[in-house]
């Protein structure tokens, strides 16, 4: 597939909406971007970091507990996190991390909602001795203060954003209102297959290795493909990780979880592409959540990383031409879901992961029966346990 086309469009979604300013420095992120894609030397040093120091590949592990629960899915999990920093963020954040030291950057800033992204951005940048700022949504500092503490531990300084919801949306605009003032020697570290082209594709061509990996080991396992790939979607970069590989197995399903907060019907929810309009949003038009005179709405989600009003141009394109289905599932579900992993295998998994969990049980009752799954684990549940106290019984 060569999607995006030269103008970053996927389809009708996509593109560049940001000001001058940037115009010529994502011109050069591309240019740097697509040659060292063709870098052999970048390709093998990236490699043998996301080896050596990260963790890869991570296992495809047969769920065989969860399994005789479901009574009719045969379910794999692709288990992202088991990487260093503990989950999937880090794929990403090495290789652009990379794409900053060649383009001569001495700071890396970063936007989180969960703080995964901005813990795997302050472990890269600790990594490679750069400089690391990440903004962060007041709320989200709250309800994830142990990411918090790892980041400061990993010398990276810590931005509260108090503006609008607290959350994701406003630390990805104050990042990027910090980026516009000092483009010369500030590298931004997108977290999720959203914003300006080029980050979507760089996002997803980082984050591929999950599908790609998947493929390969479900192969060697089943002798055939799967018949469903589930992940849960905010911004989209774990299941467009997963999904991206497969785009041309058609028989191949793929299924992205939004969050449905409280109910899609109360609105405090941020089910972008089950609700959403078509907009533009952090410089990319896709599907967002706005009222009718444009104004964006306040997400709602249980967990941090699902909390956004907006989600990738990709998953919109995939929705559109109806390659992927879209579904959603509650704080409430979500909850249940962390709880029948957690208890089944051992496995306590992120709350942005419990949501594809939880989905699982919607899937085995209309699935046929012995359908292959793969999962994608795209994180583990240790900074949920503050928001989640008392929650699970």
């Amino acid at each position: 597939m060569s999607l995006p086309d030269k103008q970053g469009h996927f389809g009708e979604f996509g593109g560049k909406y940001v000001p001058e300013t940037l115009m010529a420095l994502l011109e050069e992120l591309e240019k740097v971007f697509r040659a060292a894609r063709r870098d052999k030397s970048f390709q093998r040093e990236l490699a043998y970091y996301l080896n050596e120091y990260a963790g890869r590949p991570t296992s495809l592990y047969l769920a065989e507990r969860l399994n005789r629960h479901l009574k009719t899915l045969k379910v794999y999990l692709k288990r992202e996190d088991l990487l260093h920093t503990g989950a999937h963020k880090i794929n990403n954040t090495l290789g652009q991390v990379l794409l900053a030291k060649r383009m001569k950057k001495t700071r890396i800033i970063a936007e989180t909602g969960a703080g995964q992204h901005g813990v795997a951005t302050a472990t890269a940048a600790a990594f490679m001795g750069l400089h690391c700022e990440v903004y962060m949504g007041s709320e989200d500092i709250e309800r994830q203060a142990l990411n918090v503490d790892r980041m400061k531990l990993l010398g990276a300084k810590v931005v509260p954003v108090t503006s609008g919801s607290q959350t994701l949306k406003d630390a990805m605009n104050e990042a990027i209102r910090d980026w516009v003032t000092n483009v010369r020697n500030t590298f931004y570290i997108i977290g999720s297959v959203a914003g300006p082209h080029p980050y979507p594709l760089m996002v997803r061509e980082f984050q591929s290795i999950i599908g790609k990996e998947a493929r390969r080991q479900f192969l060697a396992k089943e002798k055939r493909l799967p018949d469903y790939l589930v992940a849960c979607v905010g911004g989209g970069s774990n299941a467009m990780g997963l999904f991206h590989a497969f785009f041309n197995d058609k028989h191949t399903k793929m299924i992205g979880v939004e969050a449905a907060g409280l109910g899609l019907a109360t609105g405090h929810h941020a089910a972008t592409l089950m609700k959403g309009d078509i907009g533009v949003l952090h410089g990319s038009k896709s599907n967002i959540l706005e009222t009718k005179d444009g104004q964006i709405k306040v997400a709602h989600s249980i967990a941090a990383g699902l909390d956004y009003p907006g989600v990738g141009p990709e998953h919109a394109y995939y929705k559109k031409i109806g390659r992927a289905g879209y579904v959603s599932v509650t704080d409430k579900k979500a909850l249940e879901g962390l709880r029948l992993l957690s208890r089944t295998e051992g496995i306590i998994p992120a709350l942005e992961t419990a949501h594809a969990i939880s989905y699982l049980e919607r899937l085995a009752r209309k699935a046929p029966r012995n359908s292959r799954v793969i999962v994608c684990l795209s994180g583990r549940g240790d900074k949920d346990m503050g928001s989640i106290k008392g929650l699970i019984k």
